[in-house]
């Protein structure tokens, strides 16, 4: 029996376990990456482990969430950031340089490689033939010192692409067919390995469109095999050496398959307020638009904005809306300068942005009250776009330039019928992408050669070894798909307290209830109470290392998000599954009790758990966990349990755990 792509690349860095669905794998990483809003962590973490030098081969720090600086504490953790590559080893790319996925994919992805980072959109450059996963800090950290990384093998699924995109179709509109037809639970413990002829007429920043938003459906990954495109794109970014020819076997077996036929497609919109509520932009057209933005790390690239500078050529946007053009790095916006289009843009009546992931996480251009904002970004979560009533919608730079300049939702190929000499733009790539020379400071010219920690910067905290017993109030009941956005909201005024947990905990879970954190704090334990998909969205750490600041002891789901899950390991939250019955009795307020010597219980493979729930009923909960992972849970946390291997004297390093 053949092998998969991604068997093939897992098979080439497997450093244990065995390559068949569900069970525990751990992987050698080639490349790390991690940005501002979770790198201070990550680097905090890799100093606590006592760590003093990269080993994997690339490591790149970013600065694309917080660029606008909106005060000292922004600043400070720029410089921190800047000081710990200088330290130990890495690339840093400066405040203003454009969002990790995107200038990573120009200047470092790698196809056959493997890349972990501490953000949820890292599988982007797997239109690139490069396996890459999203991940806790934590872990991040760990593999940067040399350290496996471990996760259960997916299933691999076939996504099988036929014919060629149609005029006003796009990358866009295949990703969202994926999220009609799948929903954003459909990819969950799954990689998508894109096969099929379809592949051939999609250039590389449509695969990456493709890939980023696969993390929209719960996916592990997604990947494209790499051919001519592949080595025509990266000769045209001067990487041609790093091309590797890389392919499924002709009898490679998949887990599951499903069929695309892009002739098929139409261009789609994702109306508010998730990725997967998705229709025919047909059946929406005549709502009125009040913001229009381009950009972000799914449609930020020069190829993204350049055929919405044509649609603009000549034109204006409507009077009653607004256009912001965001690009996804300098790079892409000082080409698109160089070449005018920065300027015609700017005619027409947009509002050019910095390279930044900002407007994404509510930080910048947040939408006015019920107003109606039409995005090419990734998701819509309701109130991730800085106010809580928003109304979201995402789409194709082509279908967010066609409502800029009518003022509404419209179909493009309508307004190209409306508009006489209204042509398709259609993709098209540069001889040679250049730019942004002087951005990226290398590991062998450092800035810094010691740590830069400004007063808001804190240490990370550490929990004590789970205890053998565990009890306390149910103190938040919340339904299904919570994300890390209601976890630990990304707003600017929360986000600049990143480095500084004890202040970041007081947000804790305020989008669900803004007295959460007040009330764990004086409840001296307790648990989480939730429904299905627990935890989605970003890779964001917080989302665990806040509730265990604030004493939350565990979390009762229907089921978790596959990121958050693990992080929820790395520091020591129990994250045990019931069923829905139990979920649906269970009160906000009630007494919670795990009946076992909960310590003992984790330590020696126990999966079901005796629940007492307010001392006059039970219910069975499952605790899912790896061997690995038990020993991590019950020493309270990943760091606690590799200091814990180093105190003992067993010569524990990262590469052991």
């Amino acid at each position: 029996m053949g092998q998969t792509l991604t068997e093939k690349i897992l098979d080439d860095h497997l450093v244990e376990g065995e390559l068949e669905t569900g069970e525990e794998i751990g992987i050698e990483i080639d490349q790390v990456l991690t940005q501002d809003t979770t790198g201070t962590l990550v680097w905090l973490q890799f100093e606590a482990l006592g760590l003093d030098e990269v080993q994997t081969e690339l490591a790149a720090q970013y600065c694309d969430h917080q660029t606008y600086q909106f005060d000292f504490k922004n600043t400070d953790d720029h410089r921190f950031l800047r000081s710990a590559a200088g330290t130990f080893g890495a690339y840093f790319s400066r405040p203003g340089n454009g969002i990790c996925h995107n200038v990573h994919k120009e200047n470092f992805a790698a196809p056959g490689k493997t890349l972990l980072g501490s953000d949820s959109h890292t599988p982007t450059p797997g239109g690139l033939g490069q396996l890459a996963i999203g991940s806790g800090g934590l872990d991040v950290a760990v593999a940067m010192g040399g350290g496996a990384y471990y996760i259960e093998m997916p299933e691999v699924v076939e996504v099988r692409l036929e014919g060629e995109l149609p005029e006003w179709a796009t990358a866009k509109d295949v990703i969202l067919e994926m999220l009609r037809r799948l929903s954003v639970k459909g990819g969950v413990s799954k990689i998508f390995e894109y096969t099929g002829p379809g592949v051939e007429s999609l250039s590389v920043p449509e695969r990456t469109t493709i890939t980023n938003m696969g993390t929209e459906l719960g996916a592990t990954s997604s990947i494209f095999p790499t051919d001519e495109k592949t080595e025509d794109y990266l000769a045209r970014q001067g990487r041609e050496d790093k091309h590797v020819e890389l392919q499924p076997d002709e009898d490679a077996e998949y887990d599951d398959q499903l069929t695309i036929d892009l002739s098929d497609l139409e261009p789609l919109i994702a109306e508010p307020s998730m990725p997967d509520n998705v229709v025919p932009v047909s059946e929406v057209e005549g709502v009125e638009v009040n913001q229009v933005i381009i950009g972000s790390c799914t449609n930020g690239g020069y190829e993204d904005i350049l055929p919405a500078a044509k649609m603009l050529e000549g034109r204006t946007i409507d009077r009653a809306s607004e256009m912001i053009v965001a690009p996804g790095s300098k790079k892409a916006s000082e080409m698109l300068a160089r070449e005018g289009w920065t300027a015609e843009m700017m005619a027409a009546g947009v509002n050019y942005s910095e390279a930044t992931c900002g407007a994404c996480i509510g930080i910048g251009h947040v939408p006015g009250s019920d107003s109606v904002s039409l995005r090419t970004f990734n998701r819509n979560f309701e109130g991730r776009s800085g106010i809580e009533d928003d109304n979201v919608y995402l789409c194709s730079p082509e279908v967010a330039t066609a409502a800029a300049i009518k003022g509404e939702i419209v179909d493009p190929r309508d307004l190209a019928d409306e508009l006489d000499d209204m042509e398709a733009p259609g993709l098209e790539l540069p001889d040679q992408y250049e730019g942004a020379e002087n951005d990226i400071i290398t590991p062998d010219d450092p800035v810094d050669d010691d740590l830069v920690k400004g007063p808001n910067i804190g240490d990370v905290p550490l929990k004590d070894e789970l205890d053998a017993e565990l009890e306390g109030p149910a103190l938040l009941k919340m339904e299904d798909n919570i994300t890390t956005d209601h976890i630990i909201p990304a707003t600017q005024d929360i986000l600049m307290y990143r480095s500084n947990i004890p202040k970041l905990s007081e947000f804790t879970l305020s989008r669900v209830d803004d007295e959460f954190a007040q009330r764990a704090l004086g409840s001296d334990g307790g648990f989480l109470v939730a429904g299905e998909n627990y935890g989605q969205g970003s890779s964001r750490e917080h989302a665990a290392l806040c509730p265990m600041y604030l004493g939350v002891e565990g979390v009762l789901a229907q089921s978790f998000a596959r990121i958050h899950k693990a992080n929820l390991f790395n520091f020591g939250l129990l994250p045990l599954e019931i069923d829905a019955e139990d979920y649906e009795q269970i009160e906000q307020g009630d007494d919670i009790e795990v009946v076992d010597d909960v310590a003992e219980a984790v330590r020696t493979g126990q999966e079901e758990f005796t629940v007492r729930v307010n001392d006059d009923w039970e219910l069975t909960a499952t605790l899912d966990a790896s061997e690995r992972e038990r020993e991590i849970l019950a020493d309270g946390g990943k760091l606690s349990h590799t200091k814990k291997k180093a105190d003992s004297g067993s010569g524990a390093t990262p590469a052991d755990d």
